[in-house]
């Protein structure tokens, strides 16, 4: 029989590039939203049975997922707002869902839980400091996830770095790097340009989820991998990507106005969350990918100009490319 998977958060980047695998790589694929109609006329992905009902209520999870076998849980608050009001019991409710179902919970990871002592290339067992309110609620889901192993929970932690893909997650591209449904003139970079970044595109990170979710009967209860992604050892290489994919050598490159946004931050919400995680743009953030390779035996990888390319096309920034539809989703 099929096997049946359930994408929370299928609206956004990282849950509607995993539907799409999944539903490539032969799997039923069922998903919960408040208003099914409107979702799927936004993701206009067809093959999924969509359900109604909300990741904050208990009893809507726990219905949908009967019948999973996995659960991949794609949801997140959106534009970094009220992280613990939200996360946290989207995530318990999935928790409980999944013991109920007997599924196995496949939940994307991000580098908040690291602080500047886990150094500069990140394994999974690097430690675990977090400087910042976020990334202490991640480093607490993540314990969840542990802790649930204790009633019979499996489940399994995909470290990545920022997004960048074409099914419309929100990330530093389209927030403040280029101009969305607008031709590329310029390029601002938010970072040090001697700094190495790590981005995660979409299809690879969503092609990794899928294939664990294909041997997650392989893995201990609880377990941990990191997906490097594109590690750019200096921001600039991003750049020159992008001046590269839309065929101009001379392209402006602009820096982003951080002195800006430290006046406005006590007025802007979302000002005051990118503050807070500016120190990801000072220092290297490159995740060590070797355990996900050795049980994988390699990491799904697009070429950079490749992803860069799809990315901009996504956002309707090359000529002759609309935006891709699709509700916008934090990075990770």
């Amino acid at each position: 029989m099929t096997k049946l998977a359930l994408v929370i958060g299928a609206t956004g980047g990282l849950g509607d590039a995993t539907a799409r695998v999944l539903l490539r790589r032969g799997w039923r694929v069922r998903a919960m939203h408040r208003a099914p109609e409107a979702a799927v006329q936004r993701t206009r992905l067809q093959g999924i049975d969509w359900v109604q009902g909300d990741a904050m209520n208990r009893d809507d999870l726990v219905a949908a997922a009967q019948g999973a076998a996995v659960i991949v849980h794609g949801a997140n608050p959106r534009r970094y707002r009220n992280w613990r009001g939200l996360a946290i019991p989207m995530l318990a409710n999935t928790i409980e869902a999944a013991r109920v179902a007997g599924a196995r919970i496949l939940f994307p990871g991000n580098v908040y839980n690291f602080g500047p002592d886990a150094g500069d290339c990140l394994r999974e067992d690097s430690p675990q400091h977090p400087a910042t309110r976020k990334g202490q609620v991640r480093v607490e889901m993540e314990e969840m996830l542990r802790h649930a192993t204790s009633y019979g929970v499996r489940s399994v932690v995909i470290r990545a770095g920022d997004f960048m893909g074409p099914t419309g997650a929100s990330s530093w591209f389209q927030a403040a790097m280029v101009k969305p449904g607008k031709p590329v003139t310029s390029f601002t970079y938010p970072g040090e340009l001697e700094v190495g970044h790590t981005w995660a595109y979409l299809p690879d990170l969503a092609e990794t989820f899928a294939q664990i979710a294909e041997r997650e009967h392989e893995l201990p209860d609880f377990e941990t991998f990191h997906f490097e992604g594109q590690w750019l050892p200096e921001g600039g290489a991003l750049a020159g990507a992008v001046a590269r994919v839309v065929g101009d050598d001379e392209l402006k490159l602009k820096r982003f106005p951080w002195i800006a946004v430290y006046a406005l931050s006590p007025f802007v919400e979302m000002f005051r969350e990118m503050l807070e995680m500016r120190y990801l743009w000072r220092r290297p953030t490159r995740l060590d990918n070797a355990k996900l390779v050795a049980f994988l035996g390699g990491e799904p990888r697009t070429e950079l100009d490749e992803a860069v390319r799809a990315t901009l096309a996504g956002l309707g920034c090359l000529k002759g490319a609309r935006p891709t539809g699709g509700m916008v989703a934090t990075a990770a």
